[in-house]
């Protein structure tokens, strides 16, 4: 590759585009411009494919759907009434508010779809009342709440997940379900971290609640716990699409919150609406790069080259895939999530294909990798999230969330080591791979 040839200089023009402060779906449509200008190419094809791919794409519409619902959720009292059954049952153990946090992200986890909503969200609640009394270390609750937040996006629904649906073509109800028995281990991990350390660091025990409480408990969390089941019972019992899954979710976030709860007014709708909408642009101009930009990936035939170059080393599948876990922790510790999503990933899926990986099982070894990369220092944006709400020194948050990625990283070797965690679930739901 010659040094000043157009895609090296398209690359060097995002880098310095991004480091001038401009986001970096903007840098990706302008530099896959100026790629197109210099190779001599119609520079309208940028529109062409920006549109194209935006408007042609109707799972992208879950993406907007999904954020909306756990906004409703948020700015209602849904949230509450689960943190209030999470303590019910869980908090009477060493260390249980800790483990109300990571009960919480595994529930919560079926209703937002984002990492970034579960620690905005519940996130702000469970670090007040693990710190509330010094309780807890503010670095380990603000720790604890970035790890167990990535379990959001495995178990669906899931943003990312939609996402790698889109660039892999794979089946995005499989894809849902794969993510189920995953996002549990992971959550499994994280608990035994919490247990393993409760007595050495006399973590509190919680005033455990009556069992007289726990029916009305319950009972008043049981339609937010339902969300999971009308958005999974649509999709897999054939009544919805994903996307048409997700809009039922918005709508009964909504009805719920309104009339059930009665917690939201016409101004907190409003804002929801508003929270959503500027998240979705965010989300939608880096999409809109990505796909411009994927295009000229792939006039340079970079994915067929890489995985021609990784076939002259006679890898196993499960030696690529650990070659791209390598890979995608490095990427993640500086460059955002959907960016890896939608960039790095589809240049291996040829090669995955080729090597007979389950594209089911790839997509959430990647998701759950990529995830894993909002706690990875040095870019960590789950942990910039919790710096900023617990006012403490990433230097201490990071200190106290090594553990738990460590326990995490175990738990990613099991996903890739055997497949069967993930397309257990899938299998016994018909599928085929």
């Amino acid at each position: 590759m010659a040094v000043l040839d157009p895609f090296t200089l398209s690359i060097v023009s995002i880098v310095l585009l991004c480091l001038l402060g401009l986001p970096i779906g903007h840098a990706m449509i302008a530099s896959s411009i100026f790629y197109l200008m210099l190779s001599g190419l119609d520079m309208g094809t940028a529109a062409e494919q920006l549109l194209n791919g935006m408007f042609s794409s109707y799972i992208l519409l879950a993406v907007p759907l999904f954020i909306l619902a756990a906004e409703l959720m948020n700015s209602g009292t849904m949230t509450l009434k689960l943190l209030a059954f999470c303590n019910a049952f869980v908090g009477r153990f060493p260390g249980g508010l800790a483990l109300v946090n990571v009960v919480q992200s595994v529930i919560f986890a079926g209703m937002s779809g984002s990492a970034i909503a579960d620690a905005a969200g519940t996130g702000k609640m469970m670090q007040k009342m693990m710190t509330e009394g010094g309780k807890y270390p503010p670095a380990f609750a603000a720790a604890l709440t970035a790890s167990s937040a990535v379990i959001g996006p495995i178990i669906p629904p899931s943003i990312p997940i939609v996402i790698y649906a889109l660039v892999s073509d794979a089946s995005i109800g499989y894809l849902f379900l794969a993510g189920v028995v995953p996002g549990l281990l992971m959550g499994l991990v994280q608990a035994t971290i919490i247990l393993t350390s409760a007595r050495r660091r006399e973590f509190p025990l919680e005033e455990p609640v009556p069992l007289r409480e726990l029916p009305r408990i319950t009972f008043y969390a049981i339609p937010a716990l339902m969300m999971p089941v009308v958005l999974l019972g649509g999709i897999y019992g054939g009544a919805t699409t994903p996307t048409e899954a997700a809009a039922v979710a918005a709508l009964y976030a909504l009805l719920i919150s309104a009339i059930l709860y009665r917690s939201v007014s016409l101004s907190s709708i409003y804002d929801s609406l508003l929270s959503s909408a500027r998240t979705t642009a965010s989300i939608g101009m880096l999409i809109a790069g990505a796909l411009v930009f994927n295009y000229v990936v792939t006039i340079e035939n970079i994915p067929m080259g890489l995985s021609g170059w990784l076939g002259g080393f006679d890898l196993s599948p499960t030696g690529f895939l650990l070659i791209v876990i390598a890979i995608l922790l490095a990427l993640g510790c500086i460059l955002e999530g959907t960016t890896i999503l939608l960039i790095i990933v589809p240049v291996f899926i040829p090669t995955a294909n080729a090597l007979g990986v389950d594209l089911v099982h790839f997509g959430i070894v990647c998701v759950v990798t990529i995830m894993l990369g909002l706690i990875t220092p040095p870019y960590g944006l789950l942990l910039f999230i919790m710096t900023n709400i617990s006012g403490r020194p990433l230097s201490e948050i990071v200190r106290e969330v090594l553990p738990f990625l460590m326990s995490l990283l175990v738990a990613l070797v099991l996903i890739t080591l055997v497949p069967d965690i993930s397309l257990w679930l899938p299998r016994l739901f018909g599928y085929n791979g």
